[in-house]
């Protein structure tokens, strides 16, 4: 691992900081404020409507063969645009909806590991750190990009 790199660009009235180096992102906060300075360019591609894909990056939160881990693969599947239920994803990384849930409160780097698309089996969005707006917004960015195709 090289030197860790952190910036911070705009998201509404949010801060998006990023800690990063070579490809690999380690964490993402949702902050009200934090020092702007570069983050990789998918970043700010995708909080303005103009990037479905984190790709080439990559989460350090993927690597490993824990329950966690397996979850997060799960979440990182989810295609742009689209969401899955807490059930839906335990099934897949056969688990339990409440563990799912732990594992998206405890997720170093959403937006790669899009946890904003997984929501309550009635529909309702479920939870988001620090703010369920910041969550809401997101889902609105994606169906907005996805009806301009």
């Amino acid at each position: 691992m090289g030197e860790l790199k952190q910036g911070a660009c705009k998201f509404g009235l949010w801060r998006v900081a990023v800690d990063y180096d070579d490809g690999i992102v380690y964490r993402v906060r949702f902050l009200q404020s934090a020092v702007e300075g570069p983050v990789p360019v998918q970043f700010t591609r995708f909080l303005a409507g103009k990037g479905m894909s984190f790709s080439p990056l990559v989460s350090s939160a993927l690597s490993g063969d824990g329950t966690y881990q397996n979850i997060y693969r799960a979440v990182a599947g989810i295609p742009y645009g689209e969401t899955r239920s807490y059930a839906d994803i335990a099934k897949q990384a056969l688990t339990h909806p409440r563990v799912v849930g732990n594992a998206m409160a405890r997720n170093p780097t959403p937006l790669i590991v899009p946890c904003h698309r997984v929501i309550a089996s009635d529909g309702t969005p479920g939870g988001f750190s620090p703010d369920i707006r910041i969550k809401k917004e997101l889902l609105q960015l994606e169906q907005k990009v996805i009806r301009r195709f």
